[in-house]
């Protein structure tokens, strides 16, 4: 059984259910002959994906939803790397991420292998292919400028739709290449709106203050929100009403609880032995793979949450800084625990001056 947040997805973009003006630029860019390289880029949650989704459908129809997983294998040097890919007739789908610092291998080889072949389908309104590549942000400067090179050399023959959730790590002679679009997060009053349109469809009915508060826990994220009120949904023994006294408590995920209480630990006590426990709790976390950037600010903002109000910005800089470390450094685990010894340390000489 899908979950709600697949079960109920637009496949088409006339009916998505906010920035109606983004689908009808996005259907005119699909109807048109020449259709370009895209960076679809947004927050967590915003509907980037089901937007390019939709685009795919709108430029080769619905046979683009019969996709496969194919795992393939890429020889580099004496190394073997294998990575999954999502494919249909029509398009290829991957995420360099999962072969690390080899992912200028993936670029090279997968999508020039594609690049050099047609699409068989002659009664295919659109005669080139299309290449997704989630999460292109991660991607490393050798494989963005090989794919740059490929862009240029087989534009005949393909598209690539680039999605992330900034252009900040894109080098500019990609994005100077592609129509940048912006998905913005949905505001609190859409998210309500289609929590209660799903609850409808699934046959029961949620109390507006519900639809609300879910909408606010979720930070306009509708993904998460779809996800929260289906686990409200069973968490209260599938009710055909959800009142505004219904059980909220099934709607947090364990992992931030779980951060929460760390951030707790870290104000109760500085010390080697509390830092030792820390550390342990974050290898909890990353080996749930919970991602390392998620761990850091949202241990920041629960740090932030439990100082005194002077401190929250030197939290906050020392945050954004070991969390560009870990950008371009290695092993995650290092730059957490350098974070919260430093946090340790500012908030133990915070509180020693506060007492002089």
């Amino acid at each position: 059984m899908a979950l709600w947040a697949d079960k109920h997805r637009p496949t088409s973009l006339a009916s998505l259910d906010y920035h109606a003006d983004l689908g009808q630029h996005l259907e005119r860019l699909a109807n048109e002959g020449d259709f370009p390289h895209c960076l679809v880029y947004g927050p967590d949650g915003a509907g980037k994906k089901t937007r390019i989704m939709a685009t795919l459908r709108a430029l080769y129809g619905p046979g683009v939803e019969k996709i496969k997983i194919e795992q393939r294998t890429i020889t580099a040097s004496t190394r073997k790397i294998e990575v999954n890919l999502i494919v249909s007739n029509y398009h290829i789908e991957i995420n360099p991420v999962e072969a690390g610092i080899q992912d200028r291998l993936i670029v090279q080889e997968l999508i020039k292998e594609l690049a050099q072949t047609q699409n068989i389908d002659a009664a295919a309104a659109k005669r080139f292919k299309v290449v997704i590549i989630s999460e292109a942000d991660s991607l490393t400067l050798p494989a963005q400028h090989a794919l740059r090179r490929t862009m240029e050399k087989y534009m005949a023959n393909l598209r690539v739709i680039m999605c992330c959730n900034s252009t900040s790590k894109i080098i500019p002679a990609i994005q100077s290449r592609c129509l940048l679009v912006r998905v913005a997060a949905p505001s609190h009053d859409e998210i309500s709106t289609i929590l209660r349109d799903i609850a409808r469809k699934e046959g029961f009915t949620v109390a507006p203050e519900v639809a609300a508060k879910i909408a606010a826990e979720s930070k306009r994220n509708l993904r998460r929100a779809i996800l929260m009120l289906e686990a409200l949904y069973v968490t209260n023994g599938s009710p055909s009403t959800i009142t505004a006294h219904a059980d909220l408590s099934g709607i947090e995920y364990d992992w931030e609880v779980y951060i929460a209480d760390t951030a707790t630990m870290i104000i109760q006590e500085q010390s080697a032995d509390r830092l030792g426990q820390v550390r342990t709790r974050l290898y909890e976390l990353l080996a749930h793979c919970i991602p390392p950037n998620v761990v850091m600010r949202t241990l920041a903002k629960a740090i932030a949450d439990r100082v005194q109000e002077p401190m929250r910005p030197d939290i906050l800089v020392m945050a954004a800084h070991y969390e560009h470390s870990m950008c371009i450094g290695s092993k995650p685990i290092f730059h957490l625990e350098a974070f919260v010894a430093k946090a340790m340390a500012a908030y133990k000489r915070f509180c020693v001056e506060m007492v002089m």
